[in-house]
C-alpha cells in the first residue's frame, strides 16, 4: 500500500487533478491540514474515509498515522495545499517513510502562487520587463533562512517576487524592498485564493501594509511584488509570436 502525497491546490474543490480525485477516491484514509483546506475538496473522498486533520499534529505524530494506516494494508491520501514541491514538508516527511519502510509517490497540484496570479489575471513574466519569478518567505518565527538567500539579494535581481508565509511581516518587508523596487512599485496580496473568503488587495510599496493591517490577514495570503504587476501595462512584442520571426523546419 502507498502514501499518495497530493497537490490539493489553492483551496477550490475543482481545481484538483483528475489524478488527486481518483487517489482521494480510492484511498480510505485522508490526512489533511484543515488550516488552509476548503472542506468541500474532503468531498471527494469516499463515504467511511477516515478523514485525520493534522493542523495540530506534528512531523511524528503524522508519521504515525501513516504508518499505522500502512500496516492495516490502506493506502493513504496526503493531502499538501497547493503543490508538495512548495513548503509542503514533503522532504522530512518521506525521509521518515523511507526508514519505516513504507512507498509513498507524489501527485503535483496548482501551486498558490498560479492561483493568486489568476486571479489578478496577470502574467507574471513580461517580455523585457521581468522574465524571472522568485518564490520564497521571509524568517520570523519560522526556520533560519539559508545564507545569501537574504530577501535584499532576490529584490537586486528586479524579478518577480512571490513571498509565502509572510503575511504578518508585510510592513517591514514593504520598507526593505523599496530600496529596490522604489515606492511606486505594484504590489498585490491574494488572500486563500479561489476559496470562497478570496479577498485581492492592489496597491504598491507605499501603501500595501495599511490595506494588510486594515483587513485583518494573518496567514494564508500569498504576496506579490514587481513591475509585472502593473495595471494596463505596456510591454514589447514576444519573439516566439513576433510576425517577423522566421517560421517553418530548421534546417
Amino acid at each position: 500500500m502507498t502514501v499518495h502525497f497530493i497537490g490539493a491546490g489553492p483551496g477550490a474543490a475543482d481545481l484538483l487533478t483528475v489524478r488527486a480525485v481518483t487517489l482521494l477516491r480510492q484511498s480510505p484514509v485522508c490526512l489533511y491540514a484543515g488550516t488552509y483546506l476548503d472542506p468541500e475538496v474532503l468531498a471527494h473522498c469516499a463515504p467511511g474515509t477516515e478523514l485525520i486533520d493534522t493542523q495540530h499534529l506534528d512531523l511524528d505524530q503524522i508519521t504515525e498515522q501513516l504508518v499505522r494506516a500502512h500496516a492495516a494494508g490502506h493506502d493513504v491520501a496526503r493531502l499538501c495545499s497547493g503543490d508538495p514541491s512548495i513548503y509542503s514538508a514533503l522532504t522530512e516527511q518521506t525521509r521518515r517513510l523511507d526508514a519505516a519502510g513504507v512507498p509513498w509517490d507524489v501527485t503535483p497540484g496548482v501551486p498558490a502562487y498560479a492561483a493568486a496570479a489568476a486571479a489578478l489575471g496577470t502574467e507574471l513574466t513580461v517580455p523585457e520587463v521581468v522574465q524571472s519569478v522568485v518564490l520564497t518567505r521571509t524568517q520570523a518565527r519560522s526556520t533560519a533562512m539559508p545564507v545569501g538567500e537574504a530577501l535584499a539579494n532576490f529584490a537586486a535581481t528586479g524579478a518577480t517576487l512571490v513571498l509565502h508565509l509572510a503575511i504578518t511581516r508585510i510592513r517591514p518587508i514593504a520598507t526593505e524592498l523599496v530600496a529596490e523596487y522604489g515606492p511606486d512599485c505594484p504590489v498585490a496580496v491574494v488572500y486563500r485564493a479561489t476559496q470562497p473568503e478570496q479577498l485581492v488587495l492592489r496597491g504598491t510599496l507605499t501603501d500595501i501594509a495599511d490595506q494588510v493591517e486594515s483587513a485583518g490577514l494573518r496567514q494564508a495570503a500569498v504576496i506579490l511584488v514587481g513591475r509585472a504587476l502593473t495595471p494596463s501595462l505596456d510591454c514589447a512584442q514576444s519573439h516566439l509570436y513576433d510576425p517577423a520571426r522566421a517560421r517553418g523546419p530548421v534546417r
